[in-house]
């Protein structure tokens, strides 16, 4: 059984609960659950995602919606490092696109794959707000702006040499 089929710790399951309980309308907790759920396996598996709705009292489908809008949530797994390209004017104005080709040789995979050994995943995303520093890109949380080859060859090599 992998770690997306089993049930979710009782530590874990109590810290959802104490959100809920924080909260009017227990669904209220629901991004913050998820986020919890994201931090302990890297994804949110549907076995995840069902036990999270079922402990606040929402549908499956309903919770699933919420996790698919934002895109910091990821529903299927990804490497152990994400780099969220943004792809926004501003970027493309600025380079995303040769960036972006670079990343894809230099990672050998296209946006939406991970790396083979299983360290790095390269997604698009939409604007992220750095755009006086375009092009910009989140890699695991970490804003980076003005954003070069040389940069990504750095931060690429960092990245694989991390755990």
């Amino acid at each position: 059984m992998s770690t997306a089929e089993t049930p979710l710790p009782a530590p874990l399951r109590a810290e959802i609960l104490a959100l809920a309980a924080q909260e009017l309308h227990p669904r209220g907790a629901s991004v913050a659950a998820l986020r919890l759920v994201q931090a302990r396996f890297g994804w949110i598996s549907t076995a995840h995602l069902c036990e999270v709705a079922g402990l606040l009292g929402m549908s499956a489908d309903d919770l699933d919606g919420i996790a698919t809008y934002f895109n910091l949530l990821f529903r299927r797994p990804v490497g152990r490092h994400v780099i969220m390209l943004c792809d926004s004017v501003s970027c493309w104005i600025m380079g995303r696109e040769p960036l972006c080709a670079h990343l894809c040789r230099t990672l050998g995979i296209r946006p939406g794959e991970t790396t083979a050994d299983n360290a790095i995943t390269l997604l698009p995303t939409v604007c992220i707000g750095h755009c006086d520093h375009a092009p910009a890109m989140l890699v695991d949380n970490a804003l980076h702006g003005d954003v070069t080859s040389a940069t990504l060859d750095q931060l690429i090599d960092t990245l694989r040499h991390a755990p």
